[in-house]
């Protein structure tokens, strides 16, 4: 255990040295390379060439700020000490951030000259054509050689900018094509919804309105009114789906209050509505704690709920309950201590909502209504949304029982 803890600690330590090293390097093992070449062609004597040739290597580490000049350093160094790393790499980093044609190309005869005549200049031969030949083919390699790696490096960091900006260019015409595709289906969907389902609720809204009208039996006026008002409930919040869907963005129009928002004032008129013997007991004044958000939850699970009732226990008996909570499961309860605590403690105070029915009367008639299974599904997604909780179960005694609760802070 011992030796493996100093084993963690020293590749920590390799970790954070490396860290720390891995942005010197680029400066440093360029300047010893070059004070390495100094030494070993002119000795550690000090004299003329060494003093010139450390010079040239000291020069390096302003070579990414002043790559010009500082290759121009580095001239007397290859003239008079012989040396070749600090003028090489001195052009190299010009190939890479300087890189003028008419620059490179003094600059390479710079090189070559500096590198092709002899220091003193006496000593030069003119007659020696063999040896002044194999001089310049090394001294143009010498200076060709780091202008073309410079932009080999230059080139392929240009192409590597260039992909990256292609790849967000195609990342971003991406998601405006998916947006585009979102648009059109929510524009044909608005249509769909348009011309289908207001076509028929529009028909069952003007033939409730004809019994209302023709009949003298009350009970039937009477059905025939809540009718007609269903209808046009239910063509009024079709025109604002309708609105939703054709907006460019959903969430946006429902903030902007294209969509209906439904609370818990008018629940009342939904169970009145529903045509059911359902008991309401409502715990929570509403609007007076929570948000709109919550509200809206807790209307959509009631009236869900009611629908899946009148669908598979017609008859049966209802009851539907609202009331405050003090914490909902999983947000908050038993996670802080002290006044952090209390704080969390406060923001999961939430809202409860159970519709619990009864077996269905055997001797009702069960409506063919249309269900895809989707509806508890979609409460249980909404819930979850806001943070909160969704049970759905069948009781013991035959009927079924929805309970949520929905933390206000979540709205």
């Amino acid at each position: 255990m011992v030796a493996r803890g100093e084993a963690k600690g020293r590749a920590l330590l390799r970790g954070r040295l490396g860290r720390r090293l891995c942005p010197l390097a680029p400066v440093v093992v360029p300047v010893l390379l070059a004070i390495a070449d100094a030494m070993l062609v002119n000795g550690l004597e000090l004299d003329l060439e060494v003093g010139v040739s450390m010079l040239a290597a000291a020069a390096l580490v302003l070579r990414r700020r002043f790559p010009l000049p500082v290759f121009l350093f580095t001239l007397p160094g290859l003239y008079i000490g012989y040396i070749w790393f600090a003028p090489m790499i001195g052009l190299y980093t010009l190939a890479v951030h300087r890189p003028g044609r008419a620059r490179l190309g003094l600059c390479a005869v710079l090189l070559i000259t500096a590198h092709f005549f002899p220091y003193p200049i006496s000593d030069f031969v003119l007659t020696d054509y063999r040896e002044n030949t194999q001089v310049l083919i090394d001294a143009c390699v010498t200076s060709a050689a780091p202008i073309a790696l410079g932009l080999l490096v230059r080139t392929r960091r240009e192409l590597a900018s260039r992909v990256e900006d292609l790849t967000r260019s195609l990342r971003r015409e991406d998601r405006l094509l998916a947006d585009r595709v979102k648009t059109t289906e929510r524009a044909r969907l608005a249509r769909e919804m348009h011309d289908v389902v207001a076509h028929q609720v529009s028909l069952i809204s003007l033939q409730a309105g004809a019994v209302q009208v023709s009949t003298e039996d009350a009970a039937a006026r009477a059905g025939a009114r809540t009718i007609r008002e269903l209808s046009v409930r239910t063509l009024e919040e079709l025109r604002h789906m309708v609105g939703v869907l054709r907006a460019d963005g959903g969430e946006a129009a429902e903030a902007d209050g294209l969509a209906p928002q439904p609370d818990l004032e008018e629940l009342p008129r939904l169970i009145e509505m529903s045509a059911l013997d359902v008991t309401y007991e409502g715990g929570v004044v509403a609007g007076a704690s929570g948000t709109k958000t919550v509200e809206r939850a807790a209307f959509r699970t009631v009236q869900e709920a009611l629908t899946n009732v009148r669908k598979h226990a017609p008859g049966a008996r209802v009851r539907v309950r609202v009331d405050p909570v003090d914490g909902v499961p999983g947000e908050g309860a038993g996670r802080a201590e002290g006044a952090e605590g209390a704080e969390e403690s406060r923001a999961a105070h939430g809202l409860r909502v159970e519709i619990r029915n009864g077996p269905p009367d055997a001797t009702a008639t069960v409506p063919a209504l249309p269900g895809g299974g989707h509806g508890l599904v979609g409460l249980r997604e909404r819930a979850q949304s806001l943070g909160g909780t969704l049970e759905a179960r069948h009781t013991s005694d035959g009927g079924f029982v929805v309970r949520a609760e929905f933390p206000y802070g979540a709205g």
